[in-house]
C-alpha cells in the first residue's frame, strides 16, 4: 500500500477545493491501494471531519501559521507584530513556526510518506526534502507583485519562494502562458523554473445531475442580472461584502438586478427585496411573482449555481483565482474584480488587460464597471471565447497523472 501525505494551507478556500478535486480523481491514475493522510486546520479541518468522518484518523489537526484576520482580509500590521509577539490568542510567529514543523515532522517520521502533496504548505516541503520523499507542490502564486503599499514585504517573498522552491515539482494550477491568469503572481526564479508544470485551473470534473427546478432558479430565468459572490474565509467575506453594500446603496443600482452569494450555509441569510422595497422570503417571492431588484442567498447548490452562471450577464468577484477560472474559462462571462488585497490585484488586473473583465479599485468604479461590459458586451463575449478555448481545466487530473508517474519511478 503506497502512503501519500496531503498539506492543506487553511487560509481561504481555494487550497482545500483544489486538493479535494485532486482527491476524486487520484484513484483513476494510480492503479495501487493507496492511503492518504490529511493535514490541516480551523475550517479546512473542520470541513474534512465532515466530508470523510470514516477516515478521522488519517485527518490531523496541525495549527499551521496563518495570517491574522483584518477587517478587510489579513491584517499586514498585526500579523508583522505577530512575528514577535503573541497577538489575539496566537503565539508569536517564531513559536507558532517550530511547533507546527515539529508537529509534522512527527507525522512525516511515523507515516513514512511515499509522496506528499502540498496545497500552500511550504513548510512540509522542507520536511520531504530533508527525508528525500518527492514532494508535489500546487499553487497559483508563486512570488507576487507588490505595489507600493505593500513594498516591505518583499524579503518575506524572497523567503517563501525558496521554500517553495524545495518541492520536487510545482504544479501551477492554471493554464499555460499566455493564457496564465495568475501571471503577474508567479515570477519564478531561475532555481524554480526547472521544476514548474502548468497543470491548468482544478475545475469540478462531475457532471452536475439536474433535479427539479429550484425556487431560485425560477426566481431568476428571463432576468438580466448580475452575479455578486461572496468567497474567502470570514474576514474576506465580510470585507467584500461591505464593498458591495457600498455599491448598492448608489444611485445608479436602483434599478440594477443582483442576486448576492453569501457562502455561508447559513438559510437566515436568504431573502428577496422587491423592487417596492419590502423583503420576501424565497418561496413567498415565487409564489407571488415578485419583481424583485435583489436576492440574498446564503448558500447555492452546485445545479443553482451553474444555472446563474449560465443566465448571469457578468460575476462580481473579489480576484479569487479559483471563482475567476471557474466563471471566465468554465462559463465565459466577463468579471468585475474589486480586489481585497495584491493577489487579487494581480489576477484582476491580468484579466483587465486582455479585456476579459474590469479592474475596480474603489467601490465607486463598480457601476462604470458594469456599464462599460454592458456597453461592449459583444467584444468582451469574443475575447472570452477565445480565453475558454484556451482554457485547460482538468488541473487534477494532470497532477495525478503526475504523482502516479512519481510513484512509479519509485518502485
Amino acid at each position: 500500500m503506497l502512503k501519500i501525505g496531503e498539506f492543506i494551507y487553511p487560509w481561504g478556500s481555494g487550497h482545500y477545493s483544489r486538493m479535494m478535486r485532486l482527491d476524486e480523481v487520484l484513484g483513476d491514475y494510480i492503479k495501487d491501494e493507496i492511503d492518504v493522510h490529511y493535514s490541516s486546520k480551523d475550517h479546512v479541518y473542520e470541513k474534512l471531519i465532515k466530508k470523510i468522518p470514516d477516515k478521522k484518523e488519517k485527518i490531523h489537526e496541525i495549527l499551521m501559521p496563518t495570517p491574522i484576520d483584518g477587517k478587510f482580509g489579513p491584517s499586514v500590521s498585526k500579523s508583522l507584530l505577530n512575528i514577535l509577539l503573541p497577538i489575539e490568542n496566537n503565539p508569536s510567529l517564531i513559536r507558532q513556526i517550530i511547533n507546527y514543523l515539529r508537529e509534522e515532522r512527527k507525522l512525516y517520521n511515523k507515516e513514512k510518506f511515499d509522496l506528499v502533496i502540498n496545497d500552500g504548505d511550504m513548510g512540509s516541503n522542507i520536511l520531504a526534502k530533508n527525508r528525500n520523499i518527492p514532494s508535489l507542490f500546487i499553487t497559483n502564486q508563486f512570488r507576487p507583485k507588490l505595489y507600493n503599499s505593500r513594498s516591505y514585504l518583499y524579503p518575506s517573498l524572497i523567503f517563501v519562494a525558496k521554500q517553495i522552491s524545495k518541492a520536487s515539482k510545482i504544479l501551477v494550477a492554471d493554464s499555460p502562458p499566455p493564457y496564465t491568469m495568475c501571471e503577474y503572481n508567479l515570477n519564478f526564479i531561475e532555481e524554480a523554473k526547472e521544476k514548474v508544470t502548468y497543470v491548468g485551473h482544478f475545475t469540478n470534473s462531475k457532471q452536475i445531475k439536474k433535479i427539479e427546478t429550484t425556487n431560485i432558479e425560477k426566481l431568476i430565468e428571463n432576468n438580466d442580472f448580475g452575479y455578486w459572490m461572496r468567497t474567502g474565509n470570514k474576514s474576506t467575506n465580510d470585507g467584500t461584502g461591505q464593498r458591495y453594500e457600498q455599491v448598492f446603496h448608489q444611485s445608479e443600482m436602483k434599478n440594477e438586478k443582483r442576486i448576492i452569494s453569501h457562502a455561508r450555509n447559513e438559510s437566515t441569510i436568504d431573502r428577496v427585496i422587491g423592487k417596492d422595497g419590502k423583503k420576501y422570503s424565497i418561496s413567498e417571492a415565487v409564489e407571488k411573482k415578485i419583481d424583485w431588484i435583489q436576492i440574498d442567498i446564503g448558500f447555492l447548490s452546485e445545479q443553482e449555481k451553474d444555472t446563474v452562471l449560465n443566465l448571469c450577464k457578468y460575476a462580481v468577484v473579489n480576484g479569487s483565482h479559483t471563482v475567476m477560472g471557474e466563471i471566465m474559462g468554465g462559463k465565459s462571462k466577463p468579471i468585475i474584480g474589486i480586489p481585497i488585497y495584491d493577489e487579487h490585484t494581480n489576477n484582476i488586473k491580468w484579466a483587465h488587460e486582455k479585456n476579459l473583465g474590469v479592474l475596480a479599485i474603489k467601490t465607486s468604479q463598480v457601476t462604470h464597471a458594469i456599464s462599460k461590459i454592458k456597453e461592449n458586451y459583444e467584444e468582451f463575449e469574443g475575447n472570452l471565447n477565445e480565453f475558454s478555448k484556451n482554457f485547460v481545466p482538468n488541473g487534477a487530473e494532470n497532477s495525478a497523472k503526475i504523482a502516479a508517474e512519481i510513484l512509479e519511478e519509485k518502485r
